[in-house]
């Protein structure tokens, strides 16, 4: 009796988790740059002082899919595309190195070039990229330098100025946050890809099938309801066999 009760009650637990992973990749099917996260489940014994007399079932982030996302078309300076593997360098919301495939650019303010979601891009020497006030023409190339003509400047003549960090890391050695930024496992700052190449006036979309993630979350409520349903039949059982020693 426990045992179904234990199965059915670990399995739905871990339904909960897995509708949270896939409600995550459809709420960011229109995030440009996101890459989807996967989940599967699987059983897992219970160890007691000698043999397994139990097991319940145990929801995992394995990893998450890297293959890129569809190419849109903006014509904007400041909206960029990285080509292969590589990421971008930010700084994330505790001030540590990061990295994004999220290309969508703006200068604040200040003329820091930051995400569309505020945070600051980094220059190929790990330093926040400062960039003058009313910056005219702004370009960056497939280097990833940024070029522009200061306030005041000669049309004909264009400045660089600093170039944006970008990194090819080993995928296997990289982790995913619950921020969507992604570090590498040992904690260190990648070096910077000198041969890294991005394409400008372009975004990545997001690389999520709404359509396979909507099917698993109705997969996955499915599974819930099958496991409250297990429950109450443990519960029926339960009573009937209370009700059959009062009998006796």
């Amino acid at each position: 009796m426990d045992r179904l009760l234990w199965i059915s009650m670990s399995g739905a637990k871990e339904n909960f988790h897995s509708i949270a992973v896939r409600s995550n990749n459809l709420a960011n099917a229109n995030t440009h740059g996101f890459k989807a996260d996967f989940e599967n489940t699987r059983a897992m014994p219970v160890f007691a002082n000698a043999y397994p007399s139990r097991a319940f079932a145990m929801d995992e982030r394995p990893g998450y899919n890297m293959d890129p996302g569809m190419i849109e078309t903006t014509g904007r300076a400041l909206d960029v595309a990285i080509r292969g593997d590589s990421m971008f360098a930010v700084t994330d919301q505790q001030g540590r190195e990061a990295y994004t495939r999220l290309g969508s650019f703006q200068l604040d303010q200040e003329g820091r070039l930051r995400t569309s979601t505020g945070l600051p891009v980094l220059d190929e020497d790990g330093t926040e990229i400062l960039l003058p006030l009313n910056l005219q023409d702004i370009a960056i190339n497939d280097n990833g330098i940024i070029s522009g003509r200061p306030a005041g400047g000669d049309r004909n003549a264009l400045e660089n100025f600093q170039r944006i960090k970008m990194v090819t890391p080993v995928i296997r050695n990289m982790e995913k946050g619950y921020d969507g930024l992604f570090r590498a496992r040992d904690g260190r700052d990648l070096a910077t890809d000198v041969n890294a190449r991005l394409d400008s006036g372009v975004l990545e979309a997001s690389n999520v099938n709404p359509v396979e993630e909507l099917t698993n979350l109705i997969r996955a409520q499915r599974q819930y309801d099958t496991q409250v349903k297990m429950m109450k039949t443990a519960s029926e059982m339960d009573q009937r066999q209370t009700q059959l020693m009062a009998y006796e």
